[in-house]
């Protein structure tokens, strides 16, 4: 059972899926955009029917929220029909699920034969939108696009902590864009409009697995390593203090064991969950269980039929006994909220940056293919059971409050400066400039 961010793209789920498929298959990497004929629409009401079954079998809520499922997909049919574009079919779909208003229930869409790469970052910050990260030699990088701009609009829609997630969903996922229209402000106070080009590589309409040569094995091998590479889990020393940077919740009960060992002889340990969307339960638990003596309550798992603790077995006497301090920002999301959450009501941690995402439901991925010899894969994460915290709340839609807000400003941002690492190590006991804490974890591009 994992823990799924929706703000994660479906690209690397459905490369997973043709991996581990046991037929000979010849895949579509993409769906025509243009000239539907009844063959779409029709692919299109069969993936919605699917999704309203999962909804209706596995959602943990029996009211789903007061909506009307049979009406409402109903409605979502007939709107497919009038669809002029795949793309706003898998948008008529997208939308069906989001009307929940549930951070972990959403359509995962079949895949696209053209990579579109941005070449930017935004991000949430209090309330207000930035670029945090600009990739060198990108068109955004030769037209002026800045870390520190903060973002007045992006394609004339003008960015909130309870929108930007759909923005940056629609783009990553349903609708990317040739190019990204800004209207920026400076740190200085100046205004600017940038429209940047995206870069789009074109890849195959078809890719062969069975192929003698292997070469769409291959890349699709390749992309997975570079991918490897991007989410790798990061540990630098202090002094005496471990900072980990953590992407995301990943590691096996072994591997969280491994990566303890690193950290036990440190007096202070510092985990960077900014930017962490989440990910395995298994994870979580083991991790909680490796900062107490004695088992720790996480919360409630609050079902459709049933209400069962969620528990974290501790590790004993090899659990860490030192300082701990931990870093979210508005893109820390499920698994990193809940890690955060637990060692604020156990007093266990200091927590310092911004308010997290307030995306905190336990979710599981359901997949299906429509076809035979060539096969389309798309599918749906359908929450299956809130999680209710110790002190009686839930975390979903609300996030969690830092024991210290510290917020980078935007002269932080156009100076790769970091306030809240540099805070976090004054807490330990020893010191760092902004300067230096801000060239440790560079934002890291795809190749």
């Amino acid at each position: 059972m994992n823990l799924i961010s929706r703000k994660k793209v479906f690209l690397f789920v459905v490369i997973m899926s043709l991996l581990v498929c046991s037929t000979n298959l010849i895949v579509p990497a993409n769906l025509p955009q243009q000239n539907l004929n009844v063959y779409d629409k029709e692919r299109g009401k069969s993936m919605l029917l699917s999704l309203k079954e999962d909804l209706k079998k596995y959602y943990y809520d029996s009211t789903f929220h007061s909506m009307d499922v049979d009406t409402r997909f109903k409605t979502a049919e007939e709107k497919i029909q009038q669809a002029a574009s795949n793309g706003q079919i898998f948008g008529i779909i997208a939308q069906t699920l989001m009307d929940l208003n549930d951070s972990h229930t959403f359509f995962l869409p079949p895949s696209r034969t053209a990579k579109v790469e941005y070449g930017w970052q935004v991000q949430m910050v209090g309330d207000k939108c930035y670029v945090v990260a600009v990739k060198p030699d990108s068109d955004g990088d030769k037209k002026g696009l800045r870390p520190g701009d903060e973002v007045e609009t992006i394609n004339g829609f003008a960015p909130s902590r309870q929108d930007l997630w759909k923005i940056q969903y629609s783009y990553n996922t349903l609708r990317p864009q040739p190019a990204v229209r800004f209207l920026v402000k400076r740190p200085d106070g100046e205004k600017a409009q940038i429209d940047v080009v995206s870069k789009i590589t074109q890849g195959k309409a078809i890719q062969d697995l069975t192929d003698d040569d292997g070469l769409d094995f291959l890349q699709i091998i390749r992309e997975q390593e570079n991918n490897n590479q991007l989410n790798r889990h990061r540990f630098v020393d202090i002094g005496d203090i471990t900072v980990w940077k953590m992407p995301q919740f990943d590691l096996s009960q072994e591997e969280v064991d491994k990566a303890m060992d690193i950290v036990k002889k440190s007096k202070g340990l510092i985990i960077d969950l900014r930017r962490n969307p989440g990910g395995l339960v298994s994870m979580l638990q083991r991790l909680v269980g490796s900062f107490f003596e004695q088992d720790i309550k996480i919360g409630e798992l609050k079902g459709r039929k049933e209400t069962k603790p969620l528990i974290a077995k501790s590790r004993g006497k090899k659990a860490y006994t030192g300082k701990v301090v931990v870093l979210i920002d508005s893109k820390s999301a499920s698994c990193s909220e809940i890690f955060s959450k637990v060692m604020q009501l156990e007093k266990r941690g200091t927590i310092i940056g911004d308010t997290s995402s307030g995306s905190v439901m336990i979710s599981r991925s359901y997949r299906h293919q429509l076809g035979v010899d060539v096969v389309v894969f798309y599918g749906a994460s359908v929450t299956q059971s809130d999680l209710i915290m110790t002190d009686g709340k839930s975390l979903e839609h609300i996030g969690i409050t830092p024991d210290e807000i510290i917020l980078p400003s935007a002269n932080n941002l156009a100076a790769e400066k970091d306030p809240v690492l540099t805070r976090a190590v004054e807490l330990l006991g020893k010191s760092i400039s902004e300067e230096k804490a801000g060239k440790l974890f560079p934002i890291e591009w795809q190749k």
